[in-house]
């Protein structure tokens, strides 16, 4: 009986033990089956952060890799097309590489870009237009825009037209979201061509022409301030834009 007891109060101090360590930091120690819903929850969301950001390293690295291959400008208009709909990687990974590589080709790629972008617009407006329950609300789900915040992106949509495909078509902000809610509004189409050519062309065109201009050293300041840039250069056109109609 002596070790019985002795066996009992062993146990007694562990099940103390844990339950202070669990107090001390705040955590509950039960396991995966014992946990609570939102617990559960909470791991989801972690392990499907992580294996996002996993698959996006992943095609970033091999996208770097295919801006130093033979194939690149044929890649670089399969992403530019792809990235206006679906693709998660802004073809500026390829772009600016490409134009540092070779100046005197910059003007040629980033007019790649644009045609590219514009015709994979024309895509994510499609899914939008005729296939916004399924593949078109997939698509902003997995980007962040479902539930409340879809909503709001197509109330900012339905006011202001088309200064959001401007805003978001020159800023590093997902162009695919534009172009898919474009459809879903079923916003005219030929002002969506034009508000697109504009704003991918004058985005491309800028990337091109800095890469070109400083070379691969301006890398690691595009990737930290471009979207700084582009939000400026958009403000300064929206604002001349203005100050035009108020003139006349």
């Amino acid at each position: 009986s002596g070790g019985i007891g002795r066996r009992s109060r062993l146990k007694i101090c562990r099940s103390q033990g844990r339950a202070r360590s669990s107090r001390a930091w705040g955590t509950n120690l039960a396991s995966p089956v014992e946990a609570s819903q939102e617990q559960r929850r909470v791991w989801a969301d972690q392990t499907n952060r992580a294996s996002r950001q996993h698959m996006l390293n992943n095609l970033k690295s091999l996208t770097l890799e295919l801006a130093r291959s033979p194939n690149a400008e044929r890649t670089l208009f399969a992403i530019s097309f792809a990235e206006s709909s679906f693709f998660p990687l802004p073809p500026d990974l390829l772009l600016g590489p490409m134009a540092a590589a070779a100046p005197n080709k910059w003007l040629r790629y980033a007019m790649v870009c644009t045609i590219a972008s514009v015709l994979g617009g024309l895509l994510g407006y499609a899914i939008g237009m005729f296939l916004m329950d399924s593949v078109g609300g997939a698509i902003l789900n997995f980007f962040g825009y479902a539930g409340e915040k879809r909503s709001e992106l197509e109330a900012l949509y339905a006011e202001w037209g088309a200064w959001v495909i401007f805003i978001k078509g020159l800023t590093p902000i997902p162009y695919k979201l534009v172009t898919i809610v474009s459809g879903a509004l079923a916003y005219p189409l030929h002002w969506f061509v034009i508000a697109s050519i504009l704003t991918r062309g004058a985005r491309f065109l800028l990337v091109a022409w800095l890469f070109q201009r400083f070379g691969p050293s301006i890398a690691p300041i595009m990737e930290k301030r471009l979207g700084l840039v582009l939000v400026i250069v958009a403000l300064v056109i929206v604002g001349a834009v203005v100050a035009v109609r108020i003139l006349h």
